[in-house]
């Protein structure tokens, strides 16, 4: 694959081996002096209460509609709604809500394991050892945990069924976002009988709490079939928002190997983060994730401030010479399907040899 940054990475490459002045430091005292590291109380309680109010719309449009195929349509609204309820988790992982970590984990084991049914305590290790070694083959968790390959070092370890996925992995991967949820909900469950969380008392109750109050209002107020339908609706969409929303981040964006000292913080970041252009729009369906080499490089700063440093982000690469990568919705997924559907090339042709993998 040659994406439109190749050119612009390779001239980083030699920059930097001549002594390229691009520094993380830098770029932080400029961040630092707007302020834009601060914490945002006012934002986080509007955000909050906004969450509270789409969830609760859902719950209201629920109890309204009754015993109807409508019904259906409050399943989406609900997936949505827990997709948005997933910043807050994301956000509070992430301290950049509140720097203390209890009422950081009060919104996250609400908003993850009470409301989505997935694992706050695993997540936040899981995420913060993706921010540490993004796009890395060997340490970065988001690469080692999906069936798809990134590269072909990758195929052997794929078996049966994995590697029809793998065949067809520029489509299947979109297709099977769709069980997305129900893959977090499970690793919750693993997490916690294997005890690998903080606290797995307290997530497994608020899963079994989550999992008894959630089966109890479908199948009372609706019939089975419907009730069946409805769980199968909310959580697909809630597995695609979830796919959707992470996506187009890191994938099809420079992939490290071996040592991470080759690259410091800043270049580890920029080259390995795909930006979607912002909108009023993207950004609320994002949750600011559109940001995310901004993200990456602040990851506690606010949300409603990473329009700012995106500004001084992609000046300061611009200066330095520093490939900054910025493309529009549509183009982020299509940039996705085209890197899954060139890796899988070779499995497709037949090239899976020892020769094939070592090109």
């Amino acid at each position: 694959m040659n994406p439109p940054y190749d050119e612009g990475l390779s001239r980083h490459r030699s920059e930097r081996g001549a002594g390229a002045s691009a520094t993380f430091a830098e770029l932080l005292q400029r961040v630092k002096a707007e302020g834009l590291l601060d914490l945002a109380p006012g934002y986080y309680f509007f955000r909050l209460t906004l969450n509270a109010a789409i969830f609760a719309a859902g719950l209201f449009a629920f109890f309204t509609v009754g015993d109807s195929w409508l019904q259906l349509l409050v399943a989406v609204w609900l997936g949505f709604s827990g997709g948005q309820s997933a910043f807050m988790w994301h956000d509070a992982g992430h301290k950049s809500m509140f720097r203390r970590r209890r009422p950081a984990d009060i919104v996250g084991y609400i908003h993850g394991n009470l409301v989505n049914g997935i694992s706050y305590g695993w997540w936040v290790n899981h995420h913060n050892r993706h921010h540490s070694h993004p796009n890395h083959l060997d340490m970065d968790p988001d690469i080692a945990r999906r069936t798809v390959i990134f590269d072909m070092k990758q195929y052997p370890s794929r078996k049966g069924r994995q590697r029809l996925v793998v065949r067809y992995q520029s489509v299947l991967f979109f297709l099977l976002l769709v069980l997305e949820s129900y893959k977090m909900s499970k690793t919750a469950v693993q997490m916690i009988a294997r005890r690998e969380v903080p606290h797995p008392v307290l997530e497994a109750t608020l899963l079994l709490a989550r999992t008894a109050i959630y089966l109890t209002l479908v199948f009372t107020f609706l019939p089975p079939l419907l009730a069946i339908a409805f769980v199968l609706v909310q959580q697909a969409t809630l597995g695609v928002y979830f796919g959707m929303m992470f996506a187009p981040n890191h994938k099809g964006m420079e992939l490290r190997d071996g040592e991470e000292e080759s690259l410091d913080w800043l270049a580890r970041q920029v080259l390995t983060s795909r930006n979607i252009r912002p909108s009023l729009l993207i950004d609320f369906l994002y949750g600011g994730l559109n940001y995310q080499v901004e993200h990456h490089l602040f990851p506690t700063m606010p949300q409603k401030n990473l329009a700012r440093a995106r500004e001084l982000t992609r000046e300061y690469c611009a200066e330095r010479g520093m490939p900054y990568h910025e493309v529009g919705f549509w183009a982020s997924y299509k940039e996705v399907a085209t890197f899954l559907h060139e890796v899988s090339a070779p499995v497709r042709d037949g090239r899976t040899g020892p020769t094939a993998q070592a090109a």
